[in-house]
């Protein structure tokens, strides 16, 4: 293979997307002992329906869900559900609100990860579904609001430099070591930075910079060769920030300054605080969302 060849298919466009579903999400429960911790909605709409439609705007074609055991709600969600769709029919209720859920017959994908062994691991049980292309990794617990979204700007970046690309939001220095962090190399423009290295929670005198990873990816396939032969990590699981700073130097990597807002719905405090600032953007709610916080803080 030539340079330009190669060059060429670290730059095939972006038509999958991996989403890592299987976690049993303990530190919601009771409310997870049935329900997956990505139905939880944000007012109205579950935490996996915001990814997907991220997903959606970024223009990728093919979703796929790694699960595990009680997961099949979520798969539910983006089936057609025609009892209820007849009944709002018959009623003469408006269905387009069902619009987000609906998916192409064949464009949702599901694959089993058996046993919970670690980001790295749940990635590679979706290898044989990714094939040779380049992908899209969408954590959900990290609810990215921004237009354009996320997965957009990535998208986007991507077919200026291919290769494999982070996205990264600066963080106050004494937040660094909450995360991982990037080493960053050359600045290609205002939100594309190399990458030259990655670092998991590092001191904060200890760390290369405040740009910490946040929950979205685009790798090239030969990470899964990677994580093949990867050896666990922190936590006794096999790691994907790992396999990545392995393949840093064989292939271009940077990372995305996402412009927009994150909110850590893995945590419970997060995950209020996603609900509040949604909804005081929705002309629906705001007014008496702002009276409810004024009543409780008033209290």
């Amino acid at each position: 293979m030539t340079v330009s060849t190669a060059w060429q298919a670290l730059r095939k466009p972006i038509r999958k997307a991996v989403f890592p579903v299987a976690g049993m999400g303990t530190r919601f429960l009771p409310a997870t002992k049935a329900i997956p911790k990505e139905m939880l909605p944000i007012i109205d709409r579950p935490l996996i329906q915001y990814a997907v439609d991220e997903a959606r705007e970024a223009g990728i074609e093919q979703l796929i869900f790694v699960t595990g055991r009680g997961k099949t709600a979520i798969v539910e969600h983006f089936d057609t559900a025609f009892e209820l769709e007849r009944t709002l029919s018959d009623r003469g209720k408006d269905l387009s609100i069902l619009d987000p859920t609906r998916i192409l017959p064949g464009n949702l994908v599901t694959v089993r990860q058996q046993v919970p062994m670690g980001l790295g691991h749940a990635i590679w049980c979706a290898r044989a579904i990714v094939g040779d292309e380049p992908f899209a990794i969408f954590l959900p617990d990290e609810l990215m609001i921004g237009t354009p979204g996320c997965m957009k700007e990535m998208v986007d970046a991507y077919n200026e430099v291919g290769g494999n690309l982070i996205s990264v939001l600066e963080v106050p220095e004494e937040e660094v070591s909450s995360y991982g962090v990037i080493a960053p190399g050359a600045r290609v423009s205002d939100k594309l930075t190399e990458v030259t290295g990655l670092v998991e929670k590092p001191k904060r005198e200890n760390a290369p910079s405040n740009l910490i990873i946040s929950g979205r990816y685009i790798l090239q396939p030969e990470v899964m060769r990677t994580l093949e032969g990867q050896e666990k990590g922190a936590g006794g699981e096999i790691q994907l920030t790992d396999a990545m700073a392995r393949m840093i130097g064989s292939q271009p990597f940077h990372a995305v300054t996402f412009t927009g807002r994150r909110f850590d719905c893995g945590s419970k405090a997060g995950f209020v605080e996603a609900t509040l600032a949604l909804a005081l953007e929705r002309p629906d709610m705001a007014d008496d969302v702002r009276a409810i916080m004024r009543r409780l803080l008033a209290q």
